[in-house]
C-alpha cells in the first residue's frame, strides 16, 4: 500500500481531506498532515510516503519551496500541487518543481481519484521497471567481472596504449583517472589437504565476500578477479594518500583473514606506486615478483618491497653453511607447482636461488642443487601420473647433466617447472572439460526451469560457484549467466516464431516466472519486445 501525507494551511479542507477520503479502498495510507510547509518537512523526513498533497499557498514554506525541497531530497516521490489560482505562473513553478500534477480546488472527489489512480500505476510500474533493472544488472555482473579481468590482464601484460584503456574503461564504467596508482593483489584458499576443487565452506565464502566487500565500498578501489583464487586491487590516489591507504588496505587483509587462519591460507602483496597509466605494467610486475614469496615464505602473509628488503640473503661468501636449510625443503617446489601460476615461475626461480648464487659458484652443491630441484619436480610429476620416461622426453636435452653454471641452472629449472605445470594444466583441463560436459548436460536439459543458476549447477557437478564460473568463462568465452540467457532466447524465438503461445506462456517455458521480466530480458537482449519479434518474423 502506498503512503500519502498531506500538507494543506486550511483546516476544513485539510480535515474534509483526511476524513471523507476513502484512502484504504483507493490503495493509500494516510501517513500525516501539516499546516505549513516548515512544519512539513520534518514529518515527510520521518515518514517517507510515496505521494505528497500539497497546497501552495501557505504561511512559513509555501508548497513550492516544500516541493523543491523534497523533490531534492527525494526524487522518487511523487508530488501533488493543489490551488485555488488558476495561474499559468503557478502551474509553471510547479512544473519547475518536479510536481505530477496541478489540481485546482474545490478539488473534486472524482479528480482526486483519477489522479492517485494514476500515479499508483505509475508508481507501480516504475518500481517494477526498477526491479526489472536491478535483477537483470545482478544477472549480468558476472559477464561484468569477466570482462573486467581480461581488461586488466590485457593493462598488465601492456598491450593497451593510454588511449585504449581510457576508452574500455568508459565502455565498463570504470573510473581511471587519478594522479597515482598502486596494485595490490591477495590470495585466499582453503585448507584442503588433497583436494583441488570442491563445494566451499561457508565460513570460507563470507571471509571472501567480507573482504571484497571492504575493498569495493571504497571509490578508489577498483577491484577484478585474476584467477580463481587471486584476486587484484587497483587503488587510486593522490601520491601524498597513496601509502596511507595502501597501509590500511593490508591492516584491514590481516584483520579479516588472520582470525581464521587455521581453515584459511592467505596472503597479500602491494606494489610501488606509479604516476602514470602507462607504467601499470611496471607496477604490476613488481607486486607479481613479491607475490612470488609466498612460497618461500610461508610464514609470511603480507609482502611489500620493504618486508622482502629486509630479509633479503647477506653474502655467503661461497659456503653452504650460510644458506638457510628451509630453502632445501622439497614441498616449497611442491607447493609452487601446486598453486603458482606460469607467469610467476621466474620470479620464483629468481627468488629461490637469490641466497644460494654464492654457493653455486661450487661445483659440488651446483650439482646437489640440480638434483634436489629435479627430484622434487619429478615426484610432483609423477604424483599426476606421468611416467619418469614420459617427463624426460619432455624435457628433450635438458638434463641435468647439462647443467654446468649457474645460468644454465636457472634455465634449466624454469624449464622444469614450466613442463610440470603444462602436465598440470593438462590434467586440470582434462578434469576442467568432464566437469562442463557433465555442467552443459545438465544446463541443456534443466535451462527452462526458473531454478537453474550457477549455484545449482556447481552444486550438480560439485565443485565451488567461484571454480565453476571461472572455468565456464575460460573455456566457453562467455559467462554462465550469458549462455543460459542465449539458450532461453533462442528456444524463445523459436516458439514465438512457430506457435500462438501467448508471450506469458512462453516465458514459463523458457524458465521466466514472470512475464513482465522476460520481455524485459528480451528486448534488452535482442533489442525488440516479443511482441515485435513475432510481428516482424511473420511479415
Amino acid at each position: 500500500m502506498l503512503k500519502v501525507f498531506l500538507v494543506e494551511d486550511e483546516s476544513i479542507v485539510r480535515e474534509g481531506l483526511r476524513d471523507n477520503i476513502p484512502w484504504e479502498q483507493w490503495g493509500y495510507q494516510f501517513v500525516g498532515e501539516a499546516g505549513d510547509g516548515e512544519m512539513a518537512l520534518p514529518l515527510i523526513q520521518q515518514t517517507k510516503p510515496d505521494v505528497l498533497l500539497t497546497d501552495i499557498k501557505m504561511p512559513f514554506m509555501d508548497g513550492l519551496s516544500l516541493s523543491r525541497l523534497v523533490h531534492q531530497e527525494f526524487p522518487d516521490m511523487k508530488i501533488i500541487i493543489i490551488s485555488g489560482y488558476d495561474d499559468f505562473e503557478y502551474a509553471r513553478g510547479a512544473i519547475q518543481v518536479g510536481a505530477e500534477q496541478y489540481l485546482l480546488k474545490p478539488i473534486t472527489r472524482a479528480a482526486l481519484q483519477k489522479t492517485l489512480a494514476e500515479l499508483k500505476t505509475k508508481i507501480e510500474t516504475e518500481r517494477e521497471q526498477k526491479s526489472y533493472q536491478e535483477k537483470f544488472q545482478n544477472e549480468v555482473r558476472e559477464y561484468e567481472q569477466f570482462s573486467r579481468t581480461d581488461f586488466f590482464v590485457r593493462i598488465f601484460e601492456g598491450r593497451m596504449p593510454v588511449q585504449d584503456i581510457y576508452e574500455e574503461a568508459a565502455k565498463l564504467s570504470l573510473r581511471i583517472n587519478a594522479p597515482c596508482y598502486n596494485l595490490l593483489m591477495f590470495n585466499l584458499q582453503e585448507r584442503r589437504v588433497g583436494e583441488n576443487v570442491g563445494v566451499e565452506s561457508e565460513e570460507f565464502a563470507r571471509k571472501r565476500e567480507e573482504l571484497l566487500h571492504y575493498f569495493i565500498r571504497y571509490p578508489e578501489n577498483l577491484v577484478f578477479r585474476w584467477n580463481v583464487n587471486t584476486y587484484g586491487v587497483l587503488i587510486q590516489s593522490s601520491a601524498e594518500h597513496m601509502p596511507a591507504l595502501c597501509g590500511r588496505s593490508l591492516e584491514n587483509v590481516e584483520r579479516i583473514c588472520k582470525p581464521a587462519e587455521e581453515s584459511l591460507q592467505w596472503y597479500v602483496a602491494v606494489g610501488e606506486p606509479v604516476e602514470r597509466l602507462s607504467l601499470l605494467a611496471e607496477c604490476y610486475s613488481k607486486v607479481n615478483h613479491l607475490f612470488a614469496y609466498r612460497f618461500l615464505m610461508p610464514q609470511e602473509h603480507i609482502f611489500t618491497g620493504e618486508l622482502i628488503g629486509k630479509n633479503a640473503p647477506q653474502e655467503a661468501g661461497g659456503r653452504i653453511d650460510g644458506i638457510d636449510a628451509g630453502r632445501m625443503d622439497p614441498e616449497l617446489i611442491r607447493d609452487f607447482l601446486l598453486r603458482g601460476a606460469k607467469d610467476e615461475i621466474m620470479d620464483f626461480v629468481e627468488n629461490y636461488l637469490s641466497e644460494m648464487m654464492e654457493a653455486m659458484q661450487t661445483v659440488m652443491f651446483q650439482n646437489y642443487l640440480t638434483l634436489h630441484i629435479y627430484f622434487a619436480t619429478l615426484s610432483y610429476a609423477e604424483d599426476l601420473g606421468c611416467g619418469r620416461e614420459e617427463f624426460l622426453r619432455l624435457m628433450g636435452e635438458a638434463t641435468p647433466e647439462s647443467v654446468n653454471s649457474a645460468e644454465k641452472l636457472s634455465t634449466y629449472f624454469c624449464s622444469l617447472l614450466e613442463k610440470a605445470m603444462m602436465l598440470r594444466d593438462r590434467e586440470s583441463d582434462d578434469q576442467s572439460k568432464r566437469i562442463l560436459k557433465r555442467a552443459l548436460s545438465y544446463i541443456e536439459e534443466n535451462f527452462s526451469q526458473e531454478t537453474l543458476s550457477l549455484n545449482s549447477v556447481a552444486g550438480e557437478v560439485n565443485v565451488s560457484p567461484s571454480y565453476f564460473s571461472a572455468i565456464f568463462s575460460r573455456e566457453k568465452q562467455v559467462t554462465f549467466v550469458e549462455y543460459v540467457t542465449g539458450k532461453r532466447m533462442e528456444k524463445a524465438k523459436k516458439l514465438l516464431r512457430q506457435t500462438q503461445m501467448h508471450t506469458g506462456e512462453i516465458a514459463q517455458e523458457v524458465g521466466y516466472k514472470d512475464p513482465h521480466y522476460f520481455s524485459f530480458v528480451f528486448k534488452k537482449t535482442q533489442g525488440c519486445t516479443p511482441r515485435e519479434y513475432r510481428a516482424g518474423a511473420k511479415s
